[in-house]
């Protein structure tokens, strides 16, 4: 049975571990080698204030987490707080946890969230691979986008929204 929960800065090694071991597996049927290669050490990375934010979650079971994800009113990076709008933050689920449901507890509850505190839309920046998942749970496509993430490296995502 899975539980969800809030996660806190102790979770920072099991999410960290989490992010190194999914990545990589899970994108490599849609993003090049090179991408890979140099991108996911740069997203692969747990972010305590995100952790400790009170609407990033874990999904465990028997005490292993299998999933994680949350929202935030700030958008990644920077830019600017648009009232009424929030952001999907950084969901992932182990790869051989997949289709059992873990991504869809951490979404129906992040919208759940969102909703309660009167926000009118989620915005996403999703993966190649996880843009199907989320079109499925009512998400729309903007377009295709590339997010910079360091010396020069441009991550392709899609970037989705849902409205409440």
């Amino acid at each position: 049975m899975f539980q969800i929960r809030a996660t806190t800065k102790r979770d920072i090694a099991a999410v960290d571990a989490l992010l190194a071991w999914a990545y990589p597996r899970l994108l490599k049927g849609d993003y090049p080698p090179s991408t890979i290669v140099m991108a996911v050490p740069l997203i692969s990375r747990a972010q305590s204030a995100l952790l400790a934010c009170g609407t990033y979650y874990v999904v465990e079971e028997d005490g292993v987490v299998l999933g994680a994800g949350g929202w935030t009113v700030a958008p990644p990076g920077t830019g600017s707080i648009t009232r009424g709008v929030g952001h999907i933050r950084h969901v992932v689920t182990d790869d051989r946890a997949t289709r059992r449901g873990v991504a869809r507890i951490l979404l129906t509850r992040i919208c759940a969230d969102a909703e309660s505190i009167g926000l009118r839309r989620l915005h996403c920046l999703s993966t190649l691979t996880a843009a199907p998942f989320y079109a499925a749970m009512g998400f729309e496509t903007l377009g295709p986008v590339s997010v910079p993430l360091a010396a020069g490296i441009d991550f392709p995502v899609i970037e989705m929204e849902r409205h409440l």
